[in-house]
């Protein structure tokens, strides 16, 4: 049912905002697509997008402490997948015997409208059985 077309985006946590963007824009080439007020930094790498997030912004406060060589930097990444009718996905994922598992059902708050590498569109937060997240973006 569900078929990924290719990776999206990834979210990076970071303390040091400018050492990275040093990293991947010097280093790498990626420029900058899109700045918001929330602590994001968006850079294109390709047909993708690596999410830079501030730990001390209000965003990034949310996954918790700054990383350390022992805590993960990543917040989550986003696979592109077919386009799907939103309820279709979501029962499909609902009826894998692996989806969810210890996490309830493993939703967290439905499909909404999010920024990736194609612009603005809707997907969903869902966690694989170690607790990671991964958003799911229909692309037509």
């Amino acid at each position: 049912m569900i078929e990924i077309i290719g990776l999206d985006h990834i979210v990076l946590r970071t303390q040091n905002l400018d050492l990275m963007l040093r990293f991947y824009q010097e280093t790498l080439g990626c420029p900058i697509e899109r700045e918001t007020t929330f602590g994001l930094t968006q850079l294109r790498a390709g047909n993708a997008l690596i999410d830079l997030v501030e730990v001390d912004s209000n965003l990034g406060r949310l996954g918790g402490g700054a990383p350390t060589s022992k805590d993960n930097n990543m917040d989550h990444f986003c696979l592109q997948i077919k386009a799907a009718a939103e309820q279709l996905i979501i029962d499909h994922l609902n009826q894998q015997p692996t989806f969810g598992q210890g996490l309830g059902d493993g939703l967290n708050e439905g499909f909404a409208e999010r920024y990736g590498a194609t612009g603005l569109g809707r997907s969903i937060y869902i966690k694989d059985p170690d607790g990671n997240t991964v958003e799911l973006r229909p692309i037509s």
